[in-house]
């Protein structure tokens, strides 16, 4: 009776066992801004070597992506680079509370011919021989934080210019038509590399990136009368489990968060 009892404890324990180790495998599926390719792909790797999960990525616009979870496309964690978008799957019952995770900021990418500086840059937006490209808003924040530029620069002038630049401003990219980006390649770089944009709001971020594929970019930086900050928001979805939770709370542990700071994003505010 005894032999029997330990020889089903054993047993008992194999499957116990076993149930972990599923599921510590059970991948986590993460809809991310794709902002964050680099940086999540990099945190990804390193989380799989830490607790044996897999972390599944899908990039892509961020209102796309929201769209097509509110559709029901499955994932687990959805990385938005607002808060807006999460937020609306909250609200819909789908999502836990959203958090702020990391922080990012507008910056213009310009091309080699183009004279651009923080205090040239504004001239040179309005300027009509200028090609002026920014993501497509509603569908990418990226377009949104753009169009918050232009009425900054309306407010600054005092004249109404937010209509006359966003009726300019090209949407090369982010939107439910744009043609996908090219891949293992910073579309950004290649958008202004190749004419079609003279200048290119994009977040900082991308315009590094542009420049290590680029060097002959320039990457100007907004004046402070003219930033744009973009805070990214995190949701859990509620259907998800708890391997869920924990990769979302990795990415705001000290660890994460410097690997977004050498990527060039910003820290957060504890408590937020």
């Amino acid at each position: 009776m005894c032999r029997f009892s330990f020889l089903s404890s054993l047993m008992l324990t194999a499957v116990l066992a076993t149930a972990q180790i599923a599921v510590a495998a059970e991948p986590v599926r993460v809809h991310a801004a794709g902002s964050l390719r680099a940086v999540l792909t990099e945190l990804s790797v390193s989380y799989r070597a830490k607790t044996g999960t897999d972390v599944q990525l899908v990039f892509g616009a961020s209102g796309l992506l929201k769209d097509r979870i509110e559709k029901g496309e499955a994932t687990d964690v959805f990385a938005s680079a607002n808060t807006e978008h999460p937020e609306a799957l909250a609200k819909a019952g789908l999502a836990a509370a959203v958090r702020v995770f990391t922080r990012n900021e507008l910056c213009a990418l310009a091309a080699p011919k183009v004279p651009a500086s923080g205090d040239s840059l504004l001239k040179l937006m309005l300027d009509p021989a200028i090609k002026l490209g920014t993501s497509t808003p509603k569908a990418d924040p990226s377009g949104d934080y753009a169009f918050q530029v232009f009425d900054k620069v309306e407010a600054l002038q005092g004249k109404p210019t937010a209509d006359t630049l966003r009726a300019k401003a090209l949407q090369l990219t982010g939107g439910p038509n744009s043609p996908p980006p090219p891949p293992n390649r910073n579309v950004y770089a290649e958008l202004v590399t190749g004419g079609q944009a003279d200048i290119f709001l994009t977040y900082c971020t991308n315009a590094v990136i542009a420049l290590k594929e680029q060097p002959t970019l320039k990457k100007v930086a907004l004046p402070a009368n003219l930033s744009v900050g973009a805070d990214y928001g995190m949701t859990v979805m509620k259907k998800s489990g708890e391997s869920a939770a924990a990769f979302a709370a990795f990415l705001l542990s000290p660890e994460a968060q410097a690997v977004f700071a050498k990527h060039g994003f910003g820290a957060i505010v504890a408590g937020r």
